[in-house]
């Protein structure tokens, strides 16, 4: 069957394929657009199949809201050119609306097929990393932000109460975390066994310094404590020094945000996608 320049053009805008690549699978295929399109999906894929063990280490956070739920996704690449170009931007896109529609945070058989186009076009290996799905209650808000090189997003929701106070502090709760990247929401979170060996780091410190051994062993461990509890203050979100506010912490704008609200507030689910963390 022949084909034509038409064919070559329509197939390269349908799978993005090198026009080179696109007249050879033709040619393949005598000149069959789908199956040469099938063709191309093919060694586009088994092309990435080699790459699976190359680094990912760019691409881009996508959140979106529709209605009481919110997304966000993380699709990475190998490139910052791909991260960066539209093709690869719509399937980030895809992925995001994917998972509001599947009202999950499993990455599905539908989130790969939608990488397939980009997959096919830059021969690079190319995923969804990871996504949740967000419910938001009929009492609360979300407050959703992406940073401007899209590398990291975060969503927190509030509960009790919708007023503009309310939205705005949920926003600035995003930019907080955005900003400082906290390792964990609150003290709950963190493992017992990461504090036990931070206090073993620290123990072993305070024994190597000469002014500490002639301390009585009860001031030996109250030092201990702070400093475990500095840290912890330092890692949790809701201990930290708000970021609009550093005079109080999360916790303590929360309750005052609150009081001015007229409602007792509390923090819903929270995300934090940081690109490659």
């Amino acid at each position: 069957m022949a084909f034509t320049a038409a064919d070559v053009k329509a197939l390269r805008e349908a799978t993005g394929a090198g026009m080179l690549d696109c007249k050879k699978a033709l040619q393949d295929t005598n000149g069959d657009i789908a199956e040469a399109e099938k063709l191309l999906k093919e060694k586009g894929l088994a092309a990435m199949a080699k790459r699976t063990d190359r680094a990912a280490g760019e691409g881009r956070v996508v959140i979106k809201q529709e209605g009481n739920k919110v997304a966000i996704v993380e699709v990475v690449c190998e490139t910052d050119f791909v991260a960066n170009n539209p093709d690869f931007v719509a399937v980030a896109e895809k992925a995001a609306e994917i998972t509001l529609k599947c009202g999950t945070d499993e990455i599905t058989d539908e989130h790969k097929a939608a990488m397939e186009p980009a997959l096919v076009k830059f021969r690079e290996n190319i995923s969804v990393r990871r996504a949740a799905c967000i419910e938001v209650p009929a009492s609360g808000v979300a407050g959703t932000y992406v940073h401007s090189d899209n590398k990291t997003g975060a969503v927190v929701v509030v509960d009790g109460a919708s007023s503009d106070e309310v939205k705005t502090f949920a926003k600035d709760c995003c930019l907080h975390l955005a900003a400082f990247t906290p390792a964990y929401i609150t003290k709950a979170d963190v493992p017992e066994s990461y504090i036990n060996e931070q206090k073993e780091i620290f123990a072993a410190q305070m024994a190597a310094d000469e002014k500490m051994a002639s301390k009585p062993q009860n001031v030996k461990d109250g030092i201990l404590q702070g400093k475990i509890n500095k840290l912890l203050a330092e890692s949790c979100f809701v201990d930290q020094a708000f970021v609009k506010d550093d005079k109080v912490t999360v916790a303590k704008k929360l309750e005052e945000v609150s009081k001015a609200a007229g409602s007792k507030l509390s923090f819903g689910k929270i995300a934090l996608f940081v690109l490659g963390k």
